[in-house]
């Protein structure tokens, strides 16, 4: 008396063509893996299945960090492509003027930002005033304020080029009215050359997450970098 084939003999010959289908579908691989624990019996431990389960534990971590690693990179990208868009920004103006007209428009627009203060210092009344007509943009503090919001010069420590703040404590003197609605900043610190009190860039972001103390910094430093050569060239 003849047996009964345990499976159908077309899908049989497709397994033996190509058997490597089986080995890649975790699904099945576990079924046959269940299916042989049970025709041991349950006194036996079946070692090669233990091993395939952590193979596959290993497998799915490492399937989870190549996923973080990839948006991390993607995320990088984006980042310095916008960077890079918005330095391209601030070399389009041709005279000063233009320059900071384009500061809480194009260059806002670019960076995702809803807010740009650029804050210089000054310790001469006559040069306040000359500075504040310059125009919205512009904020005019006396000397020290810089330093205060990026904690140079407290204790000993060295000026960060760039502080990352969740929430704009204070930051009415900057922002004023629009201090209400932002949730995160980006304050740029700028070295605008030997004799001249230090300057900064304030970004301001009505989403709490656009800017955090953890997050890397060097785009910005980079575009920090760029800001303050410029504003060496049209200081004289």
């Amino acid at each position: 008396m003849g047996s009964t084939p345990a499976i159908a003999e077309d899908l049989r010959a497709r397994i033996i063509a190509a058997p490597e289908v089986i080995l890649d579908d975790p699904d099945v691989m576990r079924a046959l893996v269940a299916a042989n624990e049970k025709t041991l019996g349950a006194n036996i431990v079946d070692l090669r299945g233990i091993a395939m389960e952590r193979l596959e534990a290993r497998l799915d971590r490492l399937e989870d960090t190549h996923r973080s690693v990839i948006a991390a990179a993607y995320d990088n990208l984006s980042g310095t492509n916008l960077i890079h868009r918005a330095v391209l920004r601030l070399l389009d103006p041709l005279d000063f003027e233009s320059f900071l007209a384009n500061l809480p428009e194009d260059v806002a627009a670019v960076l995702r930002v809803d807010c740009v203060k650029l804050v210089l210092e000054s310790a001469r009344e006559a040069e306040s005033a000359a500075l504040g007509r310059l125009g919205a943009v512009v904020h005019v503090a006396p000397p020290g304020f810089v330093d205060r919001l990026t904690g140079g010069m407290q204790g000993g420590n060295a000026a960060r080029p760039v502080t990352l703040r969740q929430g704009v404590p204070g930051s009415e003197a900057i922002y004023g009215p629009r201090a209400a609605d932002l949730r995160s900043e980006a304050l740029l610190r700028l070295d605008l050359g030997k004799g001249r009190l230090p300057g900064m860039l304030a970004l301001g972001s009505e989403d709490p997450h656009q800017f955090a103390p953890g997050q890397g910094t060097d785009l910005l430093a980079f575009f920090a970098g760029v800001f303050e050569r410029a504003m060496r060239r049209w200081l004289g």
